[in-house]
């Protein structure tokens, strides 16, 4: 009898240990998350045929992944498009539309990207910016952050903050929404994106000895406003070589006029960066580029760590950007607008189940990057989110998840009206007013990829402008769906950020009375 219930004992253990999908042995061998976001960083890379910009590193990394050339996303703005991606969501269905909004006052129930992988026995790790930071304001705090993704953070704070009085800028103190640069002194570890890096190599070491799965959230600050960067990187672009797009004011009159304010956003405070001398916007723009150069550098030394440790066969790495940004084309710097330099970013995956050297055409959305994840690592997506997995492209680069990627923008200088542009593989096509009642842009990227010819009222286009309406109006009506399983929707709060630079001193009302000299 005791050799029976000896026998029933051992089967009964064989069975539950055969049957179990959370033991330690089980959840050590799924695949791990290293997720790379960038700030304000466009296509101008080597990898996405840029003839100009030094980025092997970001380079190499889409030569042995998979890169998406049509890649878009859902706010032309920072807080607004990582509470998209973070949750999958559409900016209608996150009610964010303001900058300083903290996740949970609008959607408080929803279980964000990192959320899921704790919810699944993952390290989730914060280093830099993931959510919104006023940037640089808020480096070295946690500012707009997510307490319910993370397990722990990691706020690094470097000598481009600290000196932050020596930066050049258009409008004096200001640098976040500002057109600000500086060549600094000093190494790359000692800028706050040189250590986010080290902190993510310290991270990587941990992970390699302990064997625990992780999500590794890697937040860069860069290339951000204020391009700041070792003198190094500056060296590597001569400044006569730099090109300054020219832009003939007509080409505004032919543009409806909320798009047209969206371009010129004069009296708001960010200096005159619509008129720049010719030598003043290549000086910035080179900056732009040499903080581009520094960044990837950056991301050079964690891919190598990922390697050396041996992760690299079992991590899923994931590279991208909140958004894209204008370096004057159509006359207009930075962000905020509905042409393809503003919505379309990077956006490349490697790693094992990851076809190695392809591209594809096809329309995606950075709400697609959740689901994605949730696939290649074998966990099921909560039932809110709505973007798309990218694995059926991945197996077949010819193969279409949609027919477009959606982007929405407010035009708040123009009485709130409310603007989408959708892009497929050939056209952009934007939409503003609830009815089209303020008008319609068209662009064929097939012989205008700089979208300056707007074709929307070309009688030759009639046909196609007519489908895009149908197409633009069921993804609209679709994005405004409370997905199932979100849970409370409540109206946003934005909240104003107090900044202080390092040296600056204010008086008992939070007025600056003194500016610590650059010179210092």
């Amino acid at each position: 009898m005791k050799q029976i219930y000896f026998f029933i004992s051992i089967v009964f253990l064989i069975l539950c240990s055969c049957n179990s999908s959370n033991s330690y042995s089980d959840l050590n061998e799924k695949t791990n998350v290293l997720f790379i976001m960038t700030d304000d960083l466009n296509c101008d890379l080597g990898s996405y045929n840029h003839d100009q910009v030094i980025s092997p590193n970001i380079d190499k990394l889409a030569e042995n992944g998979f890169l998406f050339e049509n890649a878009h996303i859902q706010w032309p703005q920072c807080g607004q498009s990582r509470a998209s991606f973070m949750t999958g969501l559409y900016s209608d269905q996150t009610k964010h539309t303001k900058l300083n909004v903290d996740i949970r006052t609008t959607i408080p129930d929803v279980i964000t990207l990192g959320q899921r992988f704790r919810q699944r026995g993952y390290k989730s790790v914060r280093i830099g910016k993931i959510y919104h930071y006023d940037n640089p304001g808020s480096i070295g705090t946690s500012s707009a952050d997510d307490i319910y993704t993370w397990d722990y953070t990691i706020n690094p704070y470097g000598r481009d903050k600290e000196e932050e009085y020596k930066i050049k800028t258009l409008k004096t103190r200001q640098y976040g929404g500002t057109l600000s640069w500086l060549e600094a002194e000093g190494s790359d570890e000692e800028q706050t994106d040189g250590i986010i890096a080290t902190e993510a190599i310290e991270q990587l070491e941990k992970f390699a000895k302990s064997g625990e799965n992780f999500f590794l959230g890697v937040g860069f600050f860069k290339p951000h406003t204020p391009y700041v960067a070792p003198k190094k990187y500056f060296e590597m672009y001569d400044i006569n070589n730099i090109n300054i797009p020219e832009m003939s004011e007509d080409f505004l009159k032919t543009i409806p006029e909320p798009a047209a304010i969206s371009l010129r956003h004069r009296g708001d405070g960010k200096g005159n960066q619509y008129d720049l001398s010719k030598s003043e916007a290549q000086e910035i723009k080179r900056a732009y580029y040499a903080t581009v150069s520094f960044l990837d550098a950056q991301v050079g030394r964690i891919i190598k760590k990922l390697k050396d440790t041996g992760l690299d066969k079992n991590t899923v790495v994931v590279f991208s950007s909140d958004h894209g940004y204008h370096l004057g084309e159509k006359g207009h710097w930075q962000k905020q607008t509905l042409y393809e330099k503003t919505t379309r970013v990077p956006l490349i995956f490697s790693g094992p189940g990851i076809v190695s050297g392809k591209k594809s055409n096809s329309p995606v959305e950075l709400i697609d990057i959740y689901p994605t994840l949730m696939d290649l690592t074998k966990i099921k997506s909560p039932k809110h989110v709505v973007g798309k997995s990218l694995v059926p492209i991945f197996n077949n680069v010819n193969h279409k998840i949609r027919n477009s990627a959606l982007t929405r923008w407010i035009a708040t200088r123009f009485n709130n009206v409310e603007g989408y542009s959708i892009k497929t593989e050939n056209y952009r096509f934007v939409k503003w007013g609830e009815n089209g009642e303020y008008g319609y842009e068209l662009y064929d990227h097939e012989f205008d990829s700089d979208e300056m010819n707007n074709l929307a009222n070309d009688p030759n286009y009639i046909k196609t402008v007519d489908s895009l309406k149908i197409e633009i109006n069921l993804r609209i009506k679709d994005a405004r769906k409370k997905p199932e399983g979100l849970g409370r929707q409540l109206k946003e709060v934005p909240y104003k950020r107090y900044t202080y630079t390092p040296g600056d001193l204010y008086d008992e009302t939070g007025k600056r009375v003194y500016l610590k000299p650059a010179n210092e």
